[in-house]
């Protein structure tokens, strides 16, 4: 059987789904193992997320895992997020960075379990509870997999519950600029370096109101754009950010929404790929977002683009 160790890992896991002739059958399934408790275990999977309950595990192990990106790369890219979604208080543990925003979303409110804490994971762990307990704010931890796995399973020793698993894609800017001219059927796509207060107001559909921290994080960018997308009496059809950060100059994509009444008109696309061309003009090659696994109108859309997973993380919180 597989053990709090092997959270992060690939691995196979054999279950019984039926019985016939007096006799069990069996189905395989392989994937990243992102949760194992005492009933049951997850699996991230090419098909989606996977609960399989213990009962009906038959046999199950770790596996080589699938070609990943260096290590390097995987805390490079992570580093040029947070610049993208910066928190305005935001401190050192070693390589460790603790971030607060008054609790607007949890990225800006999760310390980034990546590189070194310099001090032993047990103390470092705890020094992330006693800063955030110290604003009056429940503890977080972001865990890119796999390699911050140690992290989460002494995360689990001490009964932290995970958030939904976070899917971290990219994509090459080429494929999303294309050699395809814009879509004339649609209304154009507006770029401007601050957002307009209906910005604001669409994103808050989707996110909650916006406090003040809020936009001081979405604006506090060097290089940041704003798109809009509008119909001919002037309302906000669909709305997006993009950030160009890191040494590495990656683009972050971000906020992409579109008003319910104007979905599946391909204005995400359209969007997505104006905001692309901005980016490429800075520099920029390569693009990144993040995205909930479950979330499939989403993912379905980015796998249109061309993004694919690059790694992926969980978002843990301490127990109430």
């Amino acid at each position: 059987m597989l053990r709090r160790q092997d959270v992060g890992h690939r691995v196979v896991v054999r279950r019984i789904v039926g019985v016939s002739h007096n006799r069990p059958l069996f189905a395989d399934a392989l994937g990243e193992l992102v949760e194992l408790t005492e009933t049951e275990l997850t699996l991230a999977t090419a098909k989606g997320t996977l609960r399989v309950p213990l009962r009906e595990v038959h046999r199950a192990k770790r596996v080589p895992p699938a070609r990943r990106p260096p290590a390097a790369e995987v805390v490079a890219l992570e580093l040029a997020a947070n610049e993208a979604w910066p928190a305005p208080i935001q401190a050192r543990l070693g390589g460790w960075i603790l971030r607060a925003a008054e609790n607007w979303t949890g990225r800006a409110n999760a310390a980034l379990a990546v590189g070194d804490p310099d001090r032993t994971l047990e103390a470092a762990i705890d020094a992330v509870e006693l800063w955030y307990a110290a604003r009056g704010q429940r503890p977080m931890i972001n865990t890119p997999m796999p390699l911050a796995a140690p992290v989460n399973a002494a995360l689990d020793g001490r009964g932290w519950t995970a958030r939904p698993l976070t899917l971290v894609q990219t994509a090459p800017l080429p494929a999303l600029v294309g050699d395809v001219a814009p879509r004339r059927d649609l209304p154009p796509v507006e770029l401007a370096d601050s957002p307009a207060d209906a910005w604001y107001e669409m994103v808050a559909e989707h996110k909650g109101t916006l406090p003040a921290v809020a936009r001081k994080l979405l604006t506090g960018v060097p290089e940041v754009v704003f798109a809009s997308v509008r119909d001919e009496a002037g309302d906000l059809l669909a709305v997006g950010r993009g950030a160009v950060t890191g040494p590495d100059r990656w683009l972050g994509v971000s906020l992409v929404q579109t008003a319910p009444a104007a979905r599946r008109m391909g204005l995400g696309r359209h969007l997505v790929r104006a905001v692309a061309g901005w980016a490429t003009q800075r520099g920029a090659a390569r693009a990144y977002l993040q995205v909930e696994e479950r979330n499939t109108p989403a993912t379905t859309l980015y796998q249109g683009l061309g993004f694919r997973t690059h790694h992926t993380y969980l978002t843990r919180e301490a127990p109430d």
